[in-house]
């Protein structure tokens, strides 16, 4: 296999030589010592038109993905910011993705979480409180009438309406008390989402922590655990600390979570990870040595992905999903390096070639040739001669 030539941020080229060592296929059942759920991407349609500019999902590969997640003992993720909720993917498009996602789950008896949020309500006006939490509760009947447990996503709309802490306490605790069955809370930090910015009433930190745990603490039993994306793992373990018993953290630290995971000894957290996507491979197998009771296998496996997961989320951080469908394109997953609402073009040539080099690095691609050959093809579209 020949060297390929790949693009630097500088200007100049490096040459790269293509792994011919993959890592070999996985079938393993659940994880047992920690939850681990992979945050999914959507496979777009390029072939698709959409008269009103709907997303349109590839149904078949968009399932297929999550299949090969749910066979390596991953859980899945579901209408999360990884499938771009809230960037091109609507609440219609979600709804649907949700009920599929959930009855091939039950087909497979994988795990799944599903994103519950109000995207439904226009944006760029003002909506009340009232209409904000109804949106939130027909997107929680729909995820619970599906059979999935919900992930109650940070709101735009309240992040805009709420004029402090008391209402954001209002809506959550009106949703968690009337909640079927125990849901996740998720704060997405303004690293992921700049319209997140002071969520929970306050800008400073500290006071924002004390919210974000007085709704947990308002009804432990009706919280399945936290999820943090706030990529600040001092932050993380002390509101781990003081999590009621029972509940968890679901480190969403795309940074630092191979320590997050593995844990201090008295505590860890679990993981629901949108770089746990293209890492299901080496997340599964990491997973499976923490059943064994192997904490340093763990670590040997987990810590050398840092440095992609890093590169991948890298500011702004919000378009990392680029360099997620970038690495499912080129490991054979999907046929095409597209994405809905044009996301593909979000990442620069340099930034993408990396990422080729990082995972190739890894052994993820299950096919180096065929990776090799599509970065190839990508470079030549660019006007690059590998």
């Amino acid at each position: 296999m020949n060297g390929i030539r790949l693009p630097s941020a500088d200007g100049r080229f490096r040459l790269h030589l293509p792994s011919t060592v993959p890592l070999p296929p996985l079938v393993a059942g659940p994880t047992r010592s920690r939850v681990f759920h992979a945050a999914a991407h959507v496979v777009a349609d390029p072939l698709a038109a959409s008269a009103d500019s709907r997303a349109v999902v590839d149904w078949d590969s968009t399932l297929a993905f999550r299949r090969r997640l749910w066979e390596q003992g991953l859980g899945v993720a579901e209408a999360m910011d990884t499938a771009q909720r809230g960037m091109g993917l609507d609440w219609p498009v979600a709804a649907e993705l949700i009920r599929r996602s959930a009855a091939e789950a039950r087909a497979v008896g994988g795990r799944i979480v599903c994103g519950t949020g109000t995207d439904q309500l226009p944006p760029g006006k003002p909506h009340s409180l009232a209409a904000i939490t109804s949106a939130y509760e027909e997107q929680l009947a729909h995820t619970e009438a599906c059979g999935a447990r919900a992930v109650l996503m940070a709101s735009r709309a309240l992040a805009e309406t709420a004029r402090g802490p008391e209402d954001y306490l209002q809506v959550y605790g009106e949703l968690v008390r009337q909640s079927a069955q125990p849901v996740v809370l998720h704060w997405l930090g303004p690293m992921f989402d700049p319209e997140l910015a002071g969520y929970w009433g306050h800008e400073d930190m500290d006071a924002a922590v004390e919210v974000f745990l007085k709704v947990v603490s308002a009804c432990p039993e009706k919280v399945d655990g936290i999820k943090v994306s706030l990529l600040d793992a001092e932050r993380e373990v002390e509101i781990r600390r003081r999590l009621p018993a029972g509940v968890r953290c679901y480190t969403g630290d795309d940074h630092h979570y191979p320590e997050l995971i593995a844990g201090d000894g008295r505590l860890a957290s679990d993981a629901l990870l949108g770089v746990f996507d293209p890492l299901a491979p080496i997340a599964a197998r990491a997973a499976i040595a923490l059943d064994e009771g192997d904490s340093a296998r763990f670590r040997e496996l987990l810590d050398p992905t840092v440095a992609l997961a890093r590169h991948l989320f890298a500011p702004p951080t919000r378009y990392y999903k680029t360099g997620v469908v970038l690495l499912a394109w080129l490991a054979g997953h999907q046929e095409h390096f597209t994405m809905v609402a044009g996301l593909h073009a979000a990442r620069s040539l340099p930034h993408l070639a990396t990422a080729y080099e990082l995972a190739d690095r890894l052994g993820l691609f299950p096919d180096p040739e065929l990776a090799e050959d599509r970065m190839r093809r990508l470079l030549r579209l660019h006007g690059v001669s590998s």
